[in-house]
């Protein structure tokens, strides 16, 4: 595998501060193959052509429906290799490939996540394998499961640094050639661990306290730096996230049918087959359409479960969903649409000139968050939520007390978290409603959370957040950055809510990490994750009350 290395930002050459790509070899004597399809979503009959560039004189394709038990469904070896010339802006164009192969999905092919596993050998029996990834539907939606689980392949494509730029970092622009790229191409491979991971690597959520004087430490960063897997794949990807409630759902009896963000944008009819419709993992990037397909269908009787969090920027598809446009924190200046159409600006969506609060769809939002548990971010938190309304029947037989921390031992609540601004009154946290939180919603557990990465000033500390986040929400919260706008926007809280709308329910546990309590078996997490996935799979009166409360 040939990874580049960049300066990224800063003044010293650190792992912090160092952009590591994957990019094609220029060496034909180094043995690579990598690998894309030509949509990330398909239906059954439907024909997925690979794109497949490789040093190797021949190369395999094996196709693997992954989850509790994966299913080889594919397998095409001995085919040619070509090594093709691609373009230095490929992140942001696409690696033009010509067509590789092709494979009609057969009609009857159960719906799920299927990596595609390109391997390549030279002749002194040397392999490599590069892992792509995309879904299949259901040929007939809703029929044979109740629950659809929709995959943030936006989230993906923004943390995607294959090529060497994504909405973070970037070979393609800026004074050192390191400024983020705010459109992105779909026609370029998964960076190395979004679509697989071995067994054991590290979260980002940090596993135990730092001793007192101790620098923050990044140990996701620092396994894959030394490992040659992307330097974000621990933020997004089927891999660290999807994969870990698909294996947990199948082996507690749950039928899951899969679709994509981008499914949501083109195809919104698709969620009106299902009794509830889940979200997992670190979900951050949204278009409008795919929101109004969440907000459409909750107001139409249905239940939404999100067990994840950091919902926080608007993006656009472009090319008939092939390119994804997210200018995120210069979005004011640079947005072509900023003046033209401010409420299609891909800023957050607490931005006031877009006028459409993240609380609206999901009840909490990103900007009343934010970091928990690693770095210099709370890392001496105990990553669990503090439970407050344990009568609830999302508590149900899970023994809970009041004040009781729920799913430390597995880091359940951590990286990133939403919440909705609050006030406590007898002890119990409230919504004040102030930033368009629903006034049916209920906080039924929370935590604490941090816009700025602290420097304590210890000896040989780097920091990896910083304050820049803390800058952008006091300017999107308060319009201005002041002493005390950075005050007042510079703490937050995580959230567990609920709440019910004109026949739907929306059940938000506003943590990235939820899904690690199921990885790891945390009895009370995965009471609470059957408590919703059956009260939403049963057939509530459409009365207008949703889910009973």
């Amino acid at each position: 595998m040939n990874t580049k290395w960049n300066m990224a930002m800063g003044q010293n050459y650190n792992l912090i501060h160092t952009n590591w790509y994957e990019f094609p070899t220029d060496n034909p004597d180094e043995l690579e193959v990598w690998c894309y399809t030509d949509a990330i979503s398909y239906a059954p009959g439907d024909t997925v052509d690979f794109h497949t560039c490789t040093t190797a004189k021949t190369y395999s394709i094996s196709i693997v429906r992954d989850g509790a038990d994966p299913e080889v469904v594919f397998t095409a070896g001995n085919l040619p290799g070509h090594w093709h010339e691609t373009p230095p802006d490929c992140s942001v164009n696409g690696c033009g490939w010509p067509v590789a192969h092709s494979w009609r999905i057969p009609t009857d092919l159960c719906s799920g996540g299927y990596l595609v596993i390109s391997t390549a050998k030279n002749d002194a029996g040397e392999a490599v394998e590069h892992h792509h990834f995309f879904v299949v539907r259901s040929a007939e939606p809703g029929k044979t499961a109740d629950i659809l689980l929709v995959c943030a392949t936006s989230t993906w494509i923004a943390y995607n640094g294959w090529g060497g730029a994504n909405h973070y970092e970037g070979n393609v622009k800026g004074p050192d050639v390191n400024e983020m790229s705010p459109v992105l191409s779909l026609q370029r491979p998964w960076a190395r661990g979004q679509a697989w991971l071995p067994v054991g690597v590290p979260r980002l959520p940090i596993d135990n306290p730092p001793d007192q004087g101790a620098i923050p430490r990044y140990p996701a960063l620092e396994w894959a730096c030394t490992r040659g897997f992307s330097k974000y794949y621990v933020a997004a990807g089927w891999a660290m996230y999807e994969r870990h409630f698909a294996v947990w759902a199948e082996n507690n009896g749950y039928r899951l049918d899969f679709a994509t963000q981008h499914d949501l944008h083109f195809r919104p009819e698709l969620l009106k087959n299902y009794k509830s419709v889940v979200f997992v993992g670190h979900d951050e990037y949204w278009s409008a359409e795919m929101r109004d397909a969440v907000d459409t269908y909750v107001d139409s009787g249905g239940n939404v479960a999100r067990f994840g969090a950091n919902f926080l920027w608007q993006i656009r598809l472009e090319k008939q969903g092939n390119t994804q446009v997210c200018y995120k924190y210069f979005a004011r200046e640079r947005d072509p649409l900023a003046a033209s159409d401010p409420q299609r600006m891909t800023s957050s969506w607490q931005d006031p000139r877009i006028g459409r609060s993240g609380t609206l769809t999901f009840g909490l939002s990103g900007l009343n968050g934010v970091y928990v548990g690693w770095g210099g971010f709370n890392p001496r938190h105990a990553k669990g939520y503090t439970v407050y309304r344990p009568e609830h029947w999302v508590f149900e037989q899970t023994d809970l007390y009041f004040g009781d921390i729920l799913g430390a031992e597995a880091r359940i609540f951590a990286y990133e978290v939403d919440g909705v601004d609050f006030t406590f009154r007898n002890g119990l946290p409230y919504p004040t409603h102030t930033d368009g939180a629903p006034e049916t919603l209920e906080i039924l557990a929370m935590g604490p959370s941090s816009n700025l990465e602290e420097d304590h000033g210890n000896k040989g500390a780097y920091l990896f957040g910083g304050d820049g986040d803390l800058l952008f929400a006091s300017e999107i919260l308060h319009d201005n950055v002041s002493v005390e706008s950075l005050a007042a926007s510079r703490y937050g809280a995580g959230m567990m809510a609920l709440f019910t709308r004109n026949g739907g329910t929306v059940f938000n546990a506003g943590s990235c990490e939820w899904v690690n309590g199921l990885r790891l078996r945390e009895p009370m997490t995965e009471q609470i994750t059957r408590n919703i996935l059956d009260r939403f799979a049963e057939e509530p009166e459409r009365n207008g009350k949703g889910v009973q409360q």
